[in-house]
């Protein structure tokens, strides 16, 4: 098993890391077209398509997000949209998780899948915006939800139930806990005003890696630091809303993974769930 993560990491950073530095967004937002297609194709399958049913959403998936390229979108500020898909992630993630495993069969099967597919469109113009804005800009925002989870892994292990008298969610995802929560989110503090103290340690001219226009900078510069600091530790709890809601999914439809797609990782919506409502989040702060 270990083995096959180790071949499928190497091989997906061999593809997204070309397109992430190349010197034009063309590259990085076509491949993660592509990947989030694979992601529609999942989604097509967890609400009981066929393969053709699965592959036709898919490529409806597709004309959508072609359309919004083609339209412009991806270099245009779109602050309404964002506020909207924001508060809309934040209704729908906390009535899902109110509601539980039983709750998920009840919803009408249109309802969920129009409401997936612009899940996932969101999601794809958000992180091809954020590249159009700039790789530390994207990078500041894709790392805050990977520390996230690193942080919440290793609080979880090792401070698990010592805090909290119960689990965050036991009856979607047992496993986790409160004080891995807790553990995310004291790192993405940390990771933000790192990045903060070495862009400002820099020479000034703003060529650095870490001088960058990022998410931090960006939040810090329009609503100042406590602001940001508040905004990051939304940003980490609206992670793991994207985590439990498709864990919720899963367990409703009795899988474990969303598909075999990535040996070793499960399937695309494995990996990208809590940046579901990252990105379109952190869109929105960032436009306000």
């Amino acid at each position: 098993m270990l083995k096959q993560r180790v071949i499928t990491a190497i091989v997906l950073l061999a593809i997204l890391l070309p397109a992430l530095f190349y010197k034009t967004p063309v590259p990085f937002c076509a491949v993660a077209l592509l990947l989030m297609a694979a992601g529609a194709w999942e989604w097509g399958r967890l609400n009981a398509f066929g393969q053709a049913g699965s592959l036709g959403l898919a490529a409806i998936y597709m004309l959508m997000c072609g359309l919004s390229w083609y339209g412009g979108l991806l270099e245009k500020p779109l602050p309404m949209l964002w506020a909207v898909a924001g508060a809309v992630w934040v209704l729908a993630g906390g009535w899902l998780l109110r509601n539980g495993v039983a709750g998920w069969p009840r919803i009408p099967k249109t309802l969920r899948l129009v409401g997936g597919l612009l899940a996932l469109w969101l999601a794809w113009l958000a992180v091809a915006q954020a590249r159009v804005i700039g790789i530390n800009f994207l990078l500041s925002v894709l790392l805050l939800v990977w520390m996230a989870d690193i942080f919440a892994y290793f609080a979880g292990r090792t401070f698990g139930g010592r805090f909290s008298k119960g689990k965050l969610a036991p009856s979607i995802s047992p496993g986790k806990s409160w004080e891995g929560v807790w553990g995310g989110m004291v790192g993405v503090v940390v990771l933000s005003l790192a990045w903060l103290s070495l862009g400002a340690a820099g020479d000034g001219a703003g060529t650095g890696f870490w001088q960058g226009q990022t998410l931090y900078t960006r939040l810090v510069e329009q609503h100042g630091l406590v602001m940001m600091l508040l905004a990051v530790v939304f940003l980490t709890a609206m992670s793991v809303v994207g985590d439990l809601v498709e864990s919720l999914i899963k367990r409703s439809v009795g899988v474990k993974d969303s598909s075999g797609l990535l040996p070793g990782h499960g399937g695309l919506l494995d990996r990208v769930d809590a940046l579901l409502p990252t990105l379109p989040l952190a869109m929105m702060l960032a436009s306000l």
